[in-house]
């Protein structure tokens, strides 16, 4: 499961990146957020990444920050949404702004994203509401922010992704989360895998 890449930029299109990475290039599809943020080719590029596998092909989804990664990955949750989609999402609103948009149940500005009917809408305002960073109006949402909850399920779900039980799992985050100090995810992923080798 590729995470994250770090390379050159080969070639770039409003909705697709090549990335060299030490000689393979990467294939790598973008919300325009990201896009307008990326360097001209043979400039040096970070993504964080969502690997998609489907029976025929496996794809990659590239973001320019935490948040926008974690809102795609919540809307391709959503019943009825798929990768296209919520890359449409995040073309047509600022990850921040469609938090806002969620938090305020703000269904006209949903339906203004370009292929986003008001059913489709209502549909991820009622998912994302209590699942998105709590946005104040006028600024920014905090990169990366996650409640306690969204920390033990991203932690839970990352556990389960690399083959171990729930219940072993379980037992990992919570005491991982126990722990002084940390409170990122790289942290706690840490901890929580310690726990489990002992």
């Amino acid at each position: 499961m590729i995470a994250y890449l770090r390379g050159r930029l080969l070639e770039k299109h409003p909705n697709r990146l090549v990335v060299d990475v030490q000689g393979v290039g990467y294939e790598v599809h973008v919300p325009l957020s990201t896009f307008y943020g990326t360097p001209e080719p043979g400039g040096d590029l970070a993504l964080r990444v969502h690997t998609h596998v489907r029976d025929d092909a496996i794809l990659l989804f590239g973001f320019a920050s935490q948040l926008e990664l974690q809102i795609f990955e919540r809307l391709i949750a959503i019943n009825g949404v798929g990768p296209k989609l919520a890359l449409a999402v995040l073309s047509g609103i600022d990850a921040g702004d469609l938090a806002v948009a969620v938090q305020r149940n703000d269904i006209a500005r949903l339906t203004a994203i370009p292929g986003i009917g008001k059913k489709t809408a209502e549909r991820i305002q009622l998912e994302l509401k209590d699942r998105l960073p709590v946005v104040v109006s006028g600024e920014p949402p905090q990169v990366g922010a996650a409640t306690p909850g969204d920390l033990r399920a991203d932690l839970l779900s990352a556990l389960l992704n690399l083959g171990y039980h729930r219940a072993l799992a379980e037992k990992a985050v919570d005491a991982a989360l126990k722990q002084p100090g940390e409170t990122t995810f790289e942290g706690c992923l840490r901890q929580a895998l310690q726990v489990l080798t002992k």
